[in-house]
C-alpha cells in the first residue's frame, strides 16, 4: 500500500532524444547500470518511405534489441504517409507509440520547415494531422517547441494539437530560434498547464534536484517530465528526481566508470574500430565533465585525445583523479 502511494506522486521521467548519444546502446546500459527511466526515446528517424531492414539504424527499433514497452521511436517529417509508414512498421515490431518530432532547433532541419521549422506553419501541421487521424496504426506523441520564432506561436497551435488524439504533448519552453540558448519560457509554460488534451509533458532546463523542485512548485507538481542534457550529465538524475538514489559519491562514479567503459566498447565494436566511436563518446563527455568536481580540466583531458591509446588514457586520468559531484550541466555554460 505504501508503495502505491508513493509511486502516485513521484514523477513520471523519460530520457530525451539525442542525436549521436542516445543510441539503443546507451538506452540499453543506462537502463542496466542506472535505470529511472519510464520511457526512452529513439533519435529521430527521416526519410523513412524507403526504409529496409538492411539499413545501418534498423537497430533503433529492433524489437530484439530494444524493450518495445518503454521505447518510443520517434519520427522527424512533414509528409503524412512518411509518418503513416512509419507507424505501421512500428506496430509490426511490436511498439505501442511513436513521436513526431516538431521540436528540432537547428537551422539545416528547421530552414526545410521540419521540427521547429514546421511550428511557424500552423496550417501544415493541421493538415497533416488531418491525413494522420484515423490512419495511424499506432498512437503518436508530439515533441514541440513553444514556437519557431515566437512563443505567441503556440496560441495556433494548442487548438490543433487539442484537435487530434495525441498520447501526450512535450514541450520544450524554448522557441527553435533558440536553439538552446537563453532561459527558457516558464510563464508561457505555466499558461498551457489544464489546457492540453494529451498528456502535458515538460522538457527544458532540469539540470539538478533543484531545478526539478523549482519547476515543479511553479507548475504544480506537474506529472511529466523529458529530461535530456540534465541526464546526460548526471545520469543519477532521474533516481534522485525520485528520492530513489541511496548511492553515495563514489558508488557513483565507479557505476559511470563501468558504464563509459562498456559503452566504448560496444562502439568501437560496432564501428569496426573506426574512430568515429570516439568522437561519439566526446560528444558524451562534453555534458558528463559537469558532474566532475574539476570540469574543465576534464573536458581538456578528453578533448584533446586524437586516438583511441590517448582517449583510454584520459579517461582513466578522470576518474582517477577528479572526484564526482554530480550537480549537473549548467546551461549558460559554455566551452
Amino acid at each position: 500500500m505504501m508503495e502505491s502511494v508513493i509511486n502516485s506522486t513521484e514523477p513520471i521521467i523519460y530520457l530525451g532524444p539525442f542525436q549521436g548519444i542516445t543510441d539503443v546502446f546507451y538506452r540499453n546500459l543506462f537502463r542496466q547500470y542506472v535505470g529511472g527511466i519510464d520511457k526512452y526515446y529513439t533519435p529521430f528517424f527521416t526519410g523513412f518511405v524507403n526504409f529496409s531492414a538492411g539499413r545501418a539504424r534498423v537497430s533503433e527499433i529492433d524489437p530484439d534489441l530494444n524493450d518495445v514497452e518503454t521505447t518510443v521511436p520517434q519520427i522527424l517529417s512533414k509528409d503524412a504517409d512518411e509518418i503513416i509508414h512509419f507507424a505501421e512498421r512500428c506496430k509490426v515490431l511490436g511498439y505501442k507509440e511513436i513521436n513526431w518530432n516538431l521540436g528540432c532547433p537547428y537551422p539545416r532541419v528547421a530552414n526545410k520547415k521540419r521540427g521547429s521549422g514546421l511550428l511557424s506553419h500552423p496550417d501544415v501541421i493541421e493538415s497533416i494531422l488531418g491525413r494522420l487521424d484515423g490512419n495511424l496504426a499506432i498512437g503518436m506523441g508530439v515533441k514541440c517547441r513553444l514556437g519557431y520564432l515566437s512563443a505567441d506561436e503556440f496560441d495556433k497551435l494548442l487548438p490543433v494539437f487539442n484537435s487530434f488524439p495525441l498520447t501526450e504533448l512535450t514541450v520544450h519552453a524554448r522557441i527553435g530560434k533558440q536553439l538552446y540558448k537563453g532561459s527558457v519560457y516558464e510563464s508561457d509554460f505555466i499558461q498551457l498547464i489544464g489546457k492540453t488534451n494529451a498528456n502535458l509533458v515538460y522538457n527544458g532546463d532540469v539540470f539538478s534536484v533543484r531545478d526539478y523542485n523549482h519547476f515543479n512548485e511553479a507548475f504544480h507538481s506537474l506529472k511529466y517530465w523529458m529530461i535530456g542534457r540534465g541526464l546526460l550529465a548526471n545520469p543519477f538524475l532521474a533516481l534522485e528526481m525520485k528520492d530513489h538514489c541511496i548511492l553515495n559519491n563514489d558508488e557513483k562514479k565507479e557505476i559511470v566508470r563501468k558504464f563509459m567503459h562498456e559503452l566504448f566498447q560496444i562502439r568501437l565494436k560496432n564501428a569496426n574500430g573506426n574512430l568515429s566511436a570516439l568522437g561519439r563518446m566526446k560528444e558524451l563527455w562534453s555534458y558528463l565533465v559537469w558532474s566532475f568536481g574539476s570540469p574543465l580540466i576534464a573536458w581538456r583531458l578528453i578533448r584533446k585525445a586524437r586516438n583511441l591509446e590517448e582517449y583510454e588514457s584520459a579517461v582513466n586520468e578522470v576518474f582517477s583523479e577528479l572526484g564526482w559531484k554530480g550537480f549537473g550541466f549548467e546551461s549558460d555554460r559554455s566551452w
